[in-house]
Order: structure tokens, then C-alpha cells, then sequence
């Protein structure tokens, strides 16, 4: 059989109307807009409306991503929603996200974190590769907010609430994540969480200390994660792509975590690349955990930071503490010949797939001159 990969034909966004500035944090906390630009680079995030839930975000960035893939959600063969801060603690999201869509498959949440859409990019498509599925809808959503202490200025300037999605279909030309790495360090558990209402500080029993020491909320130490999160996010990156046998002037933007500016200019400074090569959108959203590697993605390609054809890599890391990299490329394309070397009798199995991935990658091309009309029609 020709061999199958992974192509994302599809992505959507949404974030809500609301919007948290520094200057809004001044009056809440002991804080100023020169602290939180400094020490993270972040101008504003979006709060969830007073009824949205992480569900409703999800439909609403899943939607746009359907429809331009060219399919409804009665064609989707799985749902994965990467959260964190779903609606309820049980069920998990991921069915109530299949409800509200009107879709007829499997569905599940995927919760790791920050790096839990990039896990859930890399399970997705070994489903597709393994030729048992055909669409694959891949949502990262998080409402951080509600979690958020807004008395702890550590944590509460940080973070914001967002939805991406993306939509997987398979191909017979490369495309989608060519090498990925998943990593675990439960060592650092402790350095970023919430202490209660799960089974080691269950509600019914420790509710008045959750209230008092509010134990309910995020809790961070930022020197550890930041020591944490300059450590990895460069090196993944380096291992992701020596597995496809890359050099960094063979990418066309590396997509990193959207947690802290000072991070991603560690890992340009580590990496020797200059810092237009890394999409940031961290100063308009903050970290939206799950959210954040699909959302930047989504509005580079919106901004035309990358295109059809070109090879991305992205990092997130997070709670757990986790991380996860993966070389992506967009559209279909050719990959290294140190990482595939393909022979001629395959290459012949694959023509009539090429015929298919020229008008997937037609419409992409449409897709992203639309968004370059309305970008020039903006500026003007």
C-alpha cells in the first residue's frame, strides 16, 4: 500500500470579545505594565465571556476549520480536544464538543497541558497513518482564567482563554508532522498545578481549607518552569529536526509555546536563528495553554508567515511537567532525503494520490491568498 501521511486541510480560531490589559491588572494586583512587559512581553489576553464555556469555544474554532477543509461533522471519523479546563470534570469535553457539532464518531480529551495539542496533533495522525480513519478533527481549547487566583500576580498577568482547531485528512504526497518528540518529567509535578479538588484533596472533605488557602486556583514557581521550559524548548527542537534530517535554514518558522517572550529569545540566541524566524502573538493573548501553539500557528498562516509547502516546527511545554515537538510540513511537499528515500516503484503507487493532494493544495492556495487580500485591503 502507498505509504499514508497526515495533512492538515483545515484550521479555525476563535478568542472571545473580552480583553484584559496591563492596565487592567494594575487596579486588581500590585502590579504595572512595565513588570509584566519586561519579565514576559505580554500587552493583553481574552477572557471568556460570563456563559462561555471551553465546549462553546471549541465548536466555534472547529467550525471554520471544517468548513474549509470541505467537510461537515457528520464526515469526521474523531474528535481529540486538548484541554485543561473543561466544562465539567466529568464528562470530558471532548463529547460535549461532539454533541454541539452534530458529529457521529468517537471523541475524546486529551489533557496535558500547554503541550496537550501537539500530543494531540502526533495521536491524531497515527490513526490517519495507520489508514483506520480519514478526517480527524484536532481542537486545543483552554479557559484559564476560571482557574487563575487574581489576588497572585505570579500567575494571574499570564494567562488567557482561546480555541484552535485543525483538521488531519490522509495523503499519499509527505505532509503534516514528519518527526515528533513527547516528553514527561513528573519529577516537576509540583512546580505547576492545582493543589486541590482532585483525589488527593478531594472537595467533600477539604473544601473550607480549598476556600481558605485557596488551594482551588493555579499555582506556579516560575523560576522552575522558566529554568524548565529555556532548557527544552530550543533542544526539542534541534532533536525533532535532526530526526528528519534538517537544518534550521531548511524551516520556515519555528511556532513555540506562547508563555514568555524572554523564553523564545533564549531559544532563538540558543539556536543562532533570529527572532523574526519564531511566530509571537503572546503580547495580544498571553499563554493560552492548549490553545497556544494551534492559535499562532492559525495567524501565521493568516499573516503569511508560512505557506503551502513550507516545513514548521513546533514546541510547547507545560504542566507535568511535559513538552512536545514536532516538524510539520504544510500542505504536501517533499521531505529530506535523509529522512525518506523513496523508491521508484513507490513513487509510482503514489500518482493517483497526487492528483488528489494538487486540489487540496489548490485550495489551501486560495485560502491563503484570501487571507494576504484581506491583510493588504487592512492595511490600506
Amino acid at each position: 500500500m502507498p505509504e499514508r501521511y497526515a495533512k492538515i486541510t483545515g484550521w479555525g480560531k476563535y478568542v472571545p470579545e473580552r480583553v484584559l490589559t496591563n492596565a487592567d491588572l494594575e487596579k486588581m494586583v500590585d502590579t504595572t505594565d512595565e513588570w509584566i512587559t519586561t519579565r514576559t512581553g505580554i500587552k493583553e489576553r481574552r477572557i471568556r465571556g460570563e456563559n462561555e464555556q471551553a465546549s462553546d469555544f471549541s465548536v466555534k474554532s472547529a467550525l471554520p476549520a471544517l468548513q474549509m477543509a470541505g467537510i461537515t461533522p457528520k464526515d469526521l471519523d474523531l474528535i481529540i480536544v486538548a484541554c485543561s479546563s473543561p466544562d465539567y470534570l466529568v464528562p470530558g469535553v471532548a463529547t460535549i464538543v461532539q454533541h454541539k457539532l452534530g458529529a457521529q464518531c468517537g471523541a475524546f480529551q486529551l489533557a496535558s497541558g500547554c503541550s496537550g495539542w501537539v500530543y494531540a496533533l502526533v495521536t491524531a495522525s497515527q490513526f490517519i497513518q495507520a489508514g483506520s480513519m480519514n478526517n480527524i478533527l484536532v481542537i486545543g481549547t483552554d479557559l484559564v482564567s476560571y482557574g487563575v487566583d487574581y489576588t497572585d500576580r505570579t500567575t494571574c498577568v499570564l494567562f488567557g482563554d482561546a480555541s484552535a482547531s485543525v483538521v488531519l485528512q490522509p495523503s499519499e504526497e509527505p505532509a503534516g508532522v514528519i518527526t515528533y518528540e513527547l516528553g514527561s518529567d513528573g519529577s516537576g509535578v509540583h512546580h505547576l498545578y492545582v493543589p486541590g479538588a482532585g483525589s488527593v484533596m478531594p472537595i467533600g472533605k477539604y473544601g473550607e481549607r480549598l476556600i481558605n488557602e485557596r488551594l482551588g486556583y493555579l499555582k506556579m514557581n516560575g523560576q522552575e518552569v522558566f529554568k524548565f521550559a529555556t532548557r527544552t524548548l530550543s533542544s526539542s527542537m534541534k532533536r525533532v529536526m535532526d530526526k528528519a534530517g534538517l537544518l534550521p535554514d531548511d524551516i520556515a518558522l519555528f511556532i513555540p509555546h506562547q508563555a514568555n517572550l524572554r523564553i523564545i529569545e533564549s531559544a532563538a540566541r540558543m539556536m543562532r536563528q533570529p527572532l523574526d524566524k519564531f511566530m509571537i502573538n503572546l503580547q495580544k493573548y498571553g499563554n493560552t495553554s492548549a490553545a497556544s501553539v494551534p492559535l499562532a500557528l492559525v495567524e501565521a498562516i493568516e499573516e503569511g508567515r508560512c505557506k503551502v509547502g513550507d516545513k514548521v516546527v513546533m514546541c510547547a511545554f507545560g504542566a507535568g511537567l511535559t513538552w512536545a515537538s514536532a516538524v510539520v510540513l504544510l500542505g504536501s511537499g517533499e521531505v529530506s532525503l535523509a529522512h525518506s528515500w523513496l523508491s521508484l516503484g513507490r513513487i509510482a503507487r503514489r500518482t493517483v494520490g497526487k492528483a488528489r493532494d494538487a486540489v487540496q493544495n489548490f485550495l489551501l492556495n486560495m485560502q491563503l491568498r484570501r487571507y494576504e487580500a484581506k491583510r493588504k485591503a487592512k492595511a490600506r
